[in-house]
């Protein structure tokens, strides 16, 4: 999305000899089988070489249980894996081999459909994985809200009814992000909020949130279609706010327009909450946030829900009715900028105490 901006018979055996073996038997039988459990593989189809996807996929393979595998597939910018002619095969054979030994990661052809999972990392993967052939089951991981509509409205294959799918959202859910402000404002219930005519999915479920929270919030929102329009709508949003929150879309994702609701907050005393770091960094008051490596994590778990259900499914006359399962990142961390809340002369909890407390109610 552009911005516009190895057996012996017991029967053999003395009876108490027998009975060791039997209990033998059943011990190595579940060890085999919970090792053969443990041992499921992994294919990773990456799209692109960002840190935070790096990240992301360097706890994947740190969290690999011993003795399973991990394979690893980059794709090219347009989605796909980059060609190869037959004479120059033998040496990329070569050349991947000395990267995998470097790696610990054997890369492979996405046609081949041998994976116990499959986790994509990034929109561009999320698309390549969702048209692969297979039905081995997939989580589609790293995305935002508005990736994951875009997937939904192009990619029918998405709801295919032979395979199970899993998403993980990059960002915390709304109803998280409104208990934080609770947590830091407890006295205030006016939520602004300027969004692009492409956040409405991000609008609605912030509302829904709004109105599901004890007591409700207030939330003024107006729309900016492009970044001359942003001032103008800062403008109308900010007398009605006691803050205001940058959505994960084109203007969170965006340096200069993120700037300008900080600024404009900052000039009316008004805190600013967001989904990341770097706003808290630049003059946001507080945000909930997951790292990629704790979303890897709530990755590899989403992936253990998504194979169990497709186990059950494979045995069941039913089958899947082809929605995926959606999950927001959990907020693992909450990051506060302690010189803002000294300007606006606010006394805050630790930040390992509203951490607590957005855990709590989990």
């Amino acid at each position: 999305m552009k911005h516009p901006f190895p057996f012996v018979s017991a029967r053999a055996c003395p009876r108490p000899v027998a009975r060791a073996l039997q209990c033998l038997g059943l011990c190595l039988g579940l060890t085999l089988a919970g090792h053969a459990a443990s041992a499921a593989s992994l294919t990773v189809l990456m799209g692109d070489d960002i840190a935070a996807s790096s990240e992301f996929v360097q706890q994947l393979r740190a969290d690999q249980e011993p003795g399973s595998r991990f394979e690893l597939v980059r794709l090219s910018p347009g989605g796909t894996e980059p060609p190869l002619s037959a004479d120059s095969a033998s040496t990329a054979a070569g050349t991947e081999a000395e990267r995998a030994a470097n790696a610990g990661v054997r890369t492979r052809s996405l046609r081949t459909a041998d994976a116990g999972l499959t986790m994509a990392v990034g929109p561009a993967a999320a698309r390549a994985a969702v048209e692969r052939p297979g039905q081995e089951p997939l989580v589609l991981a790293m995305l935002s809200r508005l990736d994951y509509e875009a997937l939904k409205a192009g990619s029918p294959a998405l709801r295919r009814g032979d395979r199970r799918v899993g998403v993980l959202l990059r960002d915390p859910a709304m109803a998280d992000q409104l208990a934080l402000i609770n947590a830091v404002l407890p006295q205030k219930h006016r939520i602004g909020v300027v969004a692009t005519p492409e956040s409405e999915p991000l609008v609605r479920e912030l509302q829904r949130a709004a109105q599901g929270a004890n007591p409700a919030w207030d939330v003024r929102v107006e729309y900016a279609p492009d970044a001359r329009s942003l001032a103008a709508a800062l403008r109308v949003v900010v007398p009605q706010s006691d803050a205001l929150m940058v959505l994960p879309d084109l203007i969170g994702d965006n340096q200069a327009a993120t700037l300008s609701v900080l600024r404009a907050g900052a000039g009316a005393g008004l805190p600013v909450f967001g989904a990341s770091e770097g706003l808290v960094r630049s003059g946001g008051l507080a945000a909930a946030v997951s790292t990629p490596s704790q979303l890897a994590q709530q990755a590899r778990l989403l992936g253990q829900k998504v194979a169990s259900a497709s186990a059950s499914a494979s045995t069941a006359a039913g089958g899947s009715n082809g929605a995926p399962l959606v999950e927001a990142a959990t907020p693992a961390t909450v990051r506060v900028n302690a010189t803002v809340a000294r300007g606006l002369g606010l006394r805050l909890p630790e930040e390992r105490e509203l951490t607590e407390r957005l855990a709590a109610p989990r």
